[in-house]
């Protein structure tokens, strides 16, 4: 079996994390299919938003630290310019919505990985943790930039220097994940939101996910000239035309992405 699995349903493109048996850790075949599989979600016409997850208990251990011992290791610096850092660029350049639905645990990349994507949300017996302190790394993937901009400078560092657990339930409460769901409804509600989010106007979505990247470094000056242009390049969309036309004829809007 394929160690990241891939199907298109819904306008929706599955990526699975296929590596139960060692919590969905990542190795560097597993990396670089995994950007070969957001590649094509990204080029695809007819994928609409992604949808993450893991198979079996995990969502993502992190790195397989088998790799990082023997003969044969990899140096850290390769794989994060060449595993990670690639990943989460992906996610936040692609210019659609992307999900990730945490099914359980979410430790070292692995949670930097969900966090950095646009929607995130967990069933209640998943848990996130930034593990790197346990063996004297720091935070990669982007945690060190994300997780102080999602729940603060304070809660942020102490999380990382202790390597605590968070409960999903608790993640929810401090505003690191937008919501959880119970364990046996959890699929059936993350996949429902995946399909409600491809079904919606994506081509102002991107535009909104480009504004949000940007605010990470402009001014307050420099995000208003932004939203601007946006603004009219969303109004330029015939999403934007069928919208209006919907609301007033007071029926539902048929988005198509265009």
């Amino acid at each position: 079996m394929s160690s990241i699995l891939f199907e298109i349903r819904h306008s929706v493109a599955h990526i699975t994390l296929n590596r139960p048996e060692k919590f969905n850790s990542f190795n560097r075949e597993m990396a670089l299919l995994m950007q070969a599989r957001l590649d094509e979600a990204a080029s695809f016409h007819e994928v609409r938003a992604v949808y993450i997850t893991g198979a079996g208990k995990a969502f993502c251990a992190g790195q397989d630290i088998s790799e990082l011992v023997g003969d044969e290791k990899i140096e850290i610096k390769q794989i994060l310019a060449e595993h990670y850092n690639p990943i989460v660029k992906r996610i936040r350049n692609m210019a659609k919505p992307v999900i990730a639905a945490v099914n359980g645990v979410a430790a070292g990349a692995g949670a930097n990985i969900a966090l950095c994507c646009d929607v995130v949300v967990a069933a209640e017996s998943s848990s996130f943790i930034q593990a790197f302190s346990k063996i004297g790394l720091i935070p990669d993937s982007g945690g060190t930039f994300t997780l102080p901009r999602l729940i603060g400078w304070q809660k942020a560092s102490a999380l990382m220097m202790t390597g605590d657990k968070l409960s999903a339930h608790e993640a929810e409460r401090i505003g690191l994940i937008y919501k959880v769901f119970t364990n046996s409804s959890f699929p059936e509600e993350s996949l429902a939101l995946a399909k409600t989010l491809a079904q919606m106007p994506t081509k102002g979505l991107a535009y909104t996910k480009h504004a949000l990247n940007h605010s990470f470094t402009n001014s307050w000056e420099e995000q208003l000239l932004l939203e601007d242009e946006y603004q009219q390049k969303a109004a330029l969309t015939d999403d934007y035309a069928e919208g209006i036309s919907a609301f007033l004829e007071k029926r539902e809007a048929r988005f198509r992405g265009l």
